[in-house]
């Protein structure tokens, strides 16, 4: 049986991480785009060689030190484009091969720019997770290191919310962890349902 995909996103300090981690308390398997880039950066991922081709600085014994690809980033215009013409297809075949595997009635995909990059026309249905603004700045800002200038420049570069609340098939707003797990629960019985009646 191939598996329901359901999309997960959300902007910075919305919770999504938090939210993907109660699907998989539920025994639904996650797929996590962040952490399909560390596997392709680590030693021996499949990113290391011709990310180093690129950018030989980049490289090292630990695999590819994302900070270096950061400073390249910003000093070369087209660095970008070029990382990205070598990471995305890699992390679609990574996506591929975990919804291949996958023997599951549901599998849960976690992708930051899911409708930046247009991946929802892969999926069955999407999730929205969101808060508000205050709330999403207070989250933020309470992480090691983060500055306001940090943040602003995060959310430039994602798409605005409201308009990931116009395309989202799912949105929960994740005000309590408790309230958050009741919607995920009910999502969870909500697309088996609709399994049953198309398979009936």
């Amino acid at each position: 049986m191939t598996a329901f995909r359901l999309g997960l996103t959300g902007s910075i300090g919305m919770g999504k991480s938090t939210t993907a981690a109660m699907f998989a308390e539920k025994g639904i398997p996650v797929w996590d785009a962040d952490a399909a880039v560390h596997r392709l950066y680590a030693p021996g991922g499949a990113a290391v060689a011709p990310l180093a081709a690129l950018c030989p600085d980049a490289a090292g014994p630990n695999g590819i030190d994302r900070s270096v690809l950061k400073e390249w980033i910003a000093e070369t215009p087209s660095a970008l484009a070029q990382i990205e013409a070598v990471v995305h297809p890699l992390v679609a075949a990574d996506r591929d091969r975990f919804a291949a595997e996958t023997v599951s009635d549901i599998a849960v995909f976690d992708i930051p720019l899911l409708f930046e990059k247009g991946t929802e026309a892969q999926m069955d249905a999407t999730l929205l997770v969101t808060a508000p603004p205050a709330l999403q700045r207070a989250r933020v800002l309470a992480r090691p290191g983060m500055t306001e200038s940090q943040f602003r420049l995060i959310l430039s570069r994602q798409m605005p919310d409201a308009e990931k609340r116009a395309r989202a098939t799912h949105i929960v707003e994740t005000l309590s962890p408790d309230q958050t797990r009741a919607y995920v629960i009910a999502l969870i019985a909500h697309i088996r349902s609709l399994q049953e009646a198309s398979n009936a």
